[in-house]
């Protein structure tokens, strides 16, 4: 098997890190704008902290702090292009609100031209392989170009991810992109994804099928992950199967002693893992040692809204404009939970979900077992914010709600590694790959 490295641009917390590590690659380093989401990462990946993965062989010239990808290719530039030959995948995942559904798709956003630092990233560093994670609206063009002189069209719409292709593809990569749901790898979620992985042409001229290859797989793979995790492969995990054993009425609550946390919240006190995904989730981890427990604090006005909610609203789907004109709510999405299926989309909004039993939202630990982070995972920062700073900051709602669910990360690194053994052993039917065409090719991945 390759034993191969990786770089996480766009990194957040360390969903996609995770993931590629349990596959069986070796983090090299990872770059993340926001200094709470990279504390959560320094933690889990970096710190002193004994965890079951192997951590990042981090290099001695890149300091260990939070870094924007725009600054780390202006200060060590030649650092990058040093690392060809040497780093087998590139991963990374640029903010998404600029292409969300759930947002408001801003044509404008800044955060849409991350995108193009990503490519100068690869352009750099030329990997064998890049994994690209976003949501499905980057395949959707924002808006055609007119010709203002007659009103005819100029130029037709073309979506970021068209966009990102004709980039990539121009600097030596074949480029495909599909539409994933996680909820067929494990994760306990209705999650679709963009799922986009590149070959260099001339990795992929070797693969039957080229890079589409590797999404074929991806699919081969999703059984083999099952398989590791104990996970079933005829059935998708519900949201009563992943956090049943923190039910509050199965257990009893404790003041939070979370250093971050203020005085005045309690938390969960947990008694052990019930189902066959939450054994898995609690692997390695001491009952005692599960972090973001903290429950919010409803008002009882709040708390009997929920259970009205629960109680008269259709379960596992958004609640319509006459539900929430009865309850006198402006919010758009809000989601109560169905126990027998998967969660809706966990995202960086605490109240976006309401918990399928019981009259409250979710807290972090919850939803990151929702997202498959294993219980061990710590989460470092604020819990939550709110007015002009949930632009500015990251806290733990939003990181966990941000990640890649680490268990189709690590599907993804099955099915990159896989495609690129395969160019190595030659087993496609474009024949078999010379011994010294390997050793050129993958001078590094020994």
């Amino acid at each position: 098997m390759i034993k191969g490295k990786f770089v996480d641009l766009f990194s957040g917390c360390g969903g996609l890190s995770l993931g590629l590590t349990m596959a069986g690659l070796q983090g090299h380093f990872a770059v993340e704008r926001d200094a709470m989401a990279f504390e959560t990462f320094c933690d889990n990946f970096l710190g002193p902290r004994k965890v079951p993965i192997t951590k990042f062989a981090w290099p001695s010239w890149l300091e260990k702090r939070a870094w924007g990808i725009d600054e780390l290719l202006a200060k060590h530039f030649e650092r990058l292009t040093e690392l060809q030959g040497k780093i087998q995948v590139l991963a990374g995942g640029p903010p998404c609100q600029g292409f969300s559904f759930a947002g408001k798709r801003r044509e404008a956003d800044p955060r849409n031209l991350l995108f193009e630092k990503y490519i100068e990233a690869v352009d750099a560093i030329k990997p064998s392989a890049l994994v690209l994670e976003n949501v499905p609206g980057m395949k959707v063009a924002h808006s055609s170009k007119m010709d203002l002189s007659d009103g005819r069209e100029k130029h037709a719409a073309e979506s970021y991810y068209e966009k990102l292709k004709k980039g990539l593809e121009a600097i030596g990569y074949e480029v495909h992109g599909e539409i994933v749901d996680a909820s067929h790898f494990g994760v306990p979620q209705r999650r679709s994804r963009l799922i986009v992985i590149g070959l260099r042409k001339d990795l992929a001229s070797r693969l039957s099928g080229g890079v589409i290859r590797a999404f074929e797989l991806l699919e081969a793979k999703r059984g083999d992950l099952l398989t590791k995790h104990g996970l079933p492969k005829t059935k998708s995990i519900s949201a009563q199967d992943a956090i049943s054993d923190l039910l509050l009425k199965r257990t009893f609550t404790k003041p939070c002693t979370d250093p971050i946390s203020p005085k005045g919240f309690q938390e969960i006190h947990y008694l052990g893992p019930k189902t066959v995904y939450q054994r898995s989730m609690h692997k390695n981890c001491r009952d005692d040692a599960m972090d973001s427990m903290r429950l919010a604090r409803h008002s009882e006005e709040v708390r009997q809204r929920f259970e009205q909610i629960l109680k008269v609203c259709e379960r596992g789907v958004r609640m319509n404009e006459e539900s929430r004109a009865r309850f006198g709510l402006k919010k758009h999405r809000i989601y109560p939970m169905s126990a027998w299926e998967p969660a809706p989309t966990i995202t960086t909004l605490p109240d976006d979900v309401l918990h399928y039993s019981e009259p409250r939202i979710l807290t972090v630990r919850e939803s990151a077992r929702l997202q498959s982070f294993p219980d061990w995972f710590k989460f470092r920062g604020k819990f939550t914010t709110g007015g002009a700073m949930r632009t500015k900051e990251c806290p733990r709602y939003t990181q966990v709600g941000n990640a890649v669910p680490p268990l189709l990360a690590e599907a993804i690194g099955l099915a990159v590694i896989a495609a690129l053994e395969e160019v190595m052993a030659g087993t496609t039917q474009k024949g078999r790959v010379k011994r010294d065409q390997q050793s050129e090719l993958f001078a590094a991945v020994a």
